[in-house]
């Protein structure tokens, strides 16, 4: 079977962080992805989402100000 691409990954990163991950995809992941790959590209989502709400509350507390 052939690897999944990066954004067949990136997808389902995606559709997992918002919990609608479909049993299909799901399925699909497991079997033809690396966890290795979906792990970086977790940790990754998950920093740059960190980082994406850091700057939305200090924009909102500035506005306060």
């Amino acid at each position: 079977e052939q690897a999944l691409t990066f954004m067949q990954m990136l997808k389902s990163v995606f559709a997992a962080a918002f919990g609608v991950q479909s049993k299909a995809n799901r399925e699909r992941d497991f079997s033809r992805g690396k966890a290795s790959h979906f792990i970086l590209i977790g940790v990754g989502f998950t920093a740059a989402f960190v980082f994406l709400m850091s700057l939305f509350v200090d924009f909102i507390l500035s506005l306060a100000t």
